[in-house]
């Protein structure tokens, strides 16, 4: 039988990012008392239930922390509240991460990132499609991220290096201050 002790503490390092992780950076990147970064759940707001079960007070025990969409906060609040976790701390981005970074940076600072990431042609003729029209610039950005397998893991990346940090979004703040 596996030694109950090892497999919470390998638990707790995988949520924490494990070493090395992507979200290490972000927070070696940012300010975060504790410098415990979060990992996202695999499997989506879907999932939110079945893992804090698993991890959460009537599992593991381990408090849970996160960040939503504002299109899944109601998958969290449903399976935080089924898992007996309610009381875990989850910020919720006004539409996702990528919108707040690019409002935190700016319209202006983004596209020149993407020139940077020798994306430029490709935002151009994404910008020349019929559907784009009427669209905000903001919005219009915020599509693009999503466009590509890849890119908005890529661009995640870029925007938060780019990240002044006192400029960083209320709920990215939130939840690095909370861990």
């Amino acid at each position: 039988m596996v030694d109950m002790g090892s497999f919470r503490d390998a638990v707790t390092t995988w949520a924490a990012g494990g070493p090395g992780g992507p979200t290490r950076e972000l927070a070696a990147r940012l300010p975060c008392p504790g410098g415990r970064p979060a990992r996202r759940a695999e499997g989506g707001a879907m999932s939110v239930g079945r893992f804090a079960h698993l991890l959460g007070p009537p599992g593991l025990g381990l408090r849970l922390t996160g960040l939503c969409d504002e299109a899944e906060r109601r998958y969290y609040t449903r399976g935080l509240e089924r898992a007996s976790a309610a009381q875990q701390e989850f910020f919720v981005c006004a539409a996702d991460l990528e919108d707040e970074l690019i409002r935190a940076l700016g319209v202006t600072r983004v596209e020149e990132l993407v020139r940077a990431e020798g994306d430029l042609r490709a935002l151009q003729t994404f910008l020349r499609q019929p559907a784009q029209r009427g669209r905000t610039s903001q919005q219009q950005l915020r599509r693009f991220l999503g466009t590509k397998k890849g890119r908005k893991i890529r661009y995640g990346h870029v925007l938060v290096e780019a990240l002044d940090p006192d400029r960083v979004p209320a709920p990215l703040d939130g939840l690095l201050t909370s861990l």
